[in-house]
């Protein structure tokens, strides 16, 4: 008996050996694997896409209110901006659209454009240093309606005179120069050669925005800077402001061509926001809405409460 147990056991000790050995090789092979990626995830993003729409509207009336006031009031605005970045290897594309459009209605000035701009930037970029690019860059500015400027009759009556249309004025800017982004949410651009036009279509208009009489366009040629920045304060506030800044080489070159726009976004909830825009203006060349009085800056301020949506390519 003793003769049986003793190989039997060796026989299963053997065996439980080589099983222990088998599944240690195992392991140690699956260890060894490597994991492969879908090639999907391993490509870097080339394009970054997206925009915000902004609606605001506001609403009053009055009756029998003794402190006065128009009996109803009534205003509408409308703000959308896209975006489409384009960056790979050396090479970089920025193209930002603004559009603006307001309108107010009030028992006593009937309806009257409150904001009104169409802005299109295209810059090309290529790296000639971690934060220094060479580029090229496209601007058109611009608005959708008609504008008038209002003034008191001697009578004192209303009276508009027409100050703008469609595309009128435009202006249109090439511009070759250096492109420093020393961080992804700050941008200033510095061109000594950039040439400008202002296109005016109506040849009554043109002579208010510093065109020769019966001539519909005029060509600028300067130095151009434009600052760009964009920041996000605390959770639910953002702050975008660009300044552009143009001196004419062939007209008065120490008097500034100036575009600030500001806009402060305080998001209230998914939908509902609260904003701020801020645009100021000034071109020598530009007269005066008032009669009488020397080019001064233009001023426009909205403030509102209403719908906003993002949108971004996933």
């Amino acid at each position: 008996m003793k003769k049986i147990l003793i190989p039997g056991l060796l026989l299963f000790m053997a065996s439980t050996t080589n099983a222990q050995d088998a599944t240690v090789v195992d392991l140690k092979k699956a260890s060894d694997k490597t994991i492969k990626k879908d090639a999907n995830d391993t490509i870097p993003k080339t394009w970054k896409v997206g925009g915000v729409f902004n609606l605001n509207i506001n609403q009053g009336s009055l009756s029998n209110w003794s402190a006065g006031g128009d009996k109803f009031s009534f205003s509408l605005n409308a703000y959308t901006n896209l975006y489409a970045y384009y960056k790979k290897g050396k090479h970089s594309w920025d193209n930002v659209l603004d559009l603006a459009y307001g309108i107010v209605n009030t028992t006593s000035l009937g309806n009257r454009k409150a904001s009104d701009r169409i802005d299109l930037l295209s810059k090309y970029g290529h790296a000639i240093s971690p934060h220094w690019n060479v580029a090229a860059l496209v601007n058109f500015r611009s608005q959708f309606a008609k504008g008038y400027a209002y003034t008191k009759t001697a009578a004192g009556a209303d009276s508009a005179t027409l100050t703008s249309k469609t595309f009128t004025p435009a202006y249109l800017l090439l511009s070759l120069g250096l492109d420093y982004k020393p961080k992804e949410n700050f941008s200033l651009f510095i061109s000594p050669i950039t040439a400008r036009w202002v296109i005016v279509s109506d040849l009554l208009l043109g002579p208010a925005y510093g065109l020769d009489p019966g001539k519909k366009s005029k060509n600028e040629l300067g130095a151009f800077v434009s600052a760009n920045y964009n920041k996000k304060v605390g959770t639910n506030v953002n702050f975008k402001t660009k300044l552009d800044l143009f001196s004419n080489y062939k007209k008065n070159p120490a008097n500034i061509d100036i575009f600030w726009s500001n806009v402060f976004t305080a998001k209230v909830s998914k939908y509902l926001n609260v904003s701020l825009n801020v645009d100021m203006i000034y071109d020598d060349d530009t007269k005066n809405v008032e009669p009488g009085k020397g080019p001064a800056p233009q001023w426009l301020q909205l403030m509102g409460i209403g719908f906003a949506y993002t949108f971004k390519k996933k």
